[in-house]
């Protein structure tokens, strides 16, 4: 059975000093649940810090985003090799980048292949908008993103895929369930197709308004292993529930 994996997203949020303080309380409060692998992926110019503040504990440190070169003329991104080193894993093609920064499968692809060349583990980011849900256009849109996002994969080692309907990303509005578990049940039978028995070893996240409420209706789903969480993941408290939660779930499936 693959180990559980919740993943707090911090977006744009957060000072330096703020980071910190989210990150040592998040120690604190998950200092006694095992089970499950839990990732802070603070904004980029707080990740040593967080790294530090994190480190001797379970906790994982990840990147929101990253470029796919190496170096080069491009002000501003942060490249894999500068992230080598200081987190492991790295948040890849979220929503809201391929929104508001028109990234496409091809980059994200990219960037997937530059991640696992220099030994990031990405959590890969795909989904529907509400619009091609209503046009019944859902499953082919996951499928193949998936499939072009992960085009030159060879071994899915240290991969994480994240379902995240767009159209449930910081509304407040989830998934359902039942209909987040179809999505993932999708994204694992393109998975076996592609990497055989290698890929029960991928988590299978669920994304989008993600709360210590609904947590365990996408949870106790069979085929949904965690969750990459928004809003929720800036308070400590409401965090360490969510991963807590999906300790006690998984820990009941593994007794049965």
């Amino acid at each position: 059975m693959v180990t559980p994996l919740v993943a707090g997203n911090w977006k744009m949020h957060t000072t330096l000093a703020e980071a910190v303080a989210l990150a040592r309380a998040i120690r604190r409060a998950l200092a006694r649940v095992q089970g499950v692998e839990v990732v802070l992926c603070p904004p980029f110019v707080s990740l040593a810090a967080v790294a530090r503040a994190v480190r001797g504990s379970a906790l994982r440190v990840g990147a929101q985003n990253m470029h796919h070169q190496e170096k080069g003329a491009f002000t501003g991104e942060i490249s894999p090799t500068m992230l080598s080193g200081l987190c492991q894993y790295v948040i890849l093609g979220h929503s809201e980048r391929r929104r508001h920064f028109g990234e496409t499968d091809d980059l994200v692809n990219r960037k997937v292949l530059k991640a696992v060349e220099h030994g990031l583990r990405p959590i890969l980011c795909v989904g529907e908008s509400l619009e091609e849900r209503q046009q019944g256009r859902a499953e082919g849109v996951v499928s193949q993103s998936l499939l072009a996002c992960l085009k030159g994969i060879g071994a899915p080692g240290g991969l994480a895929i994240a379902y995240e309907p767009v159209w449930a990303i910081g509304t407040g509005v989830p998934a359902t369930g039942e209909q987040a578990q179809l999505m993932a049940a999708l994204v694992r039978r393109v998975l076996a197709d592609r990497y055989g028995r290698e890929a029960a070893q991928i988590p299978v996240l669920y994304g989008g308004s993600v709360t210590p409420t609904n947590t365990q209706e996408f949870v106790v789903q069979p085929d949904i292993d965690g969750a990459l969480v928004g809003g929720a993941s800036l308070d400590a408290e409401s965090f360490a529930q969510i991963v807590r939660l999906t300790a006690q779930v998984r820990s009941r499936a593994g007794e049965g």
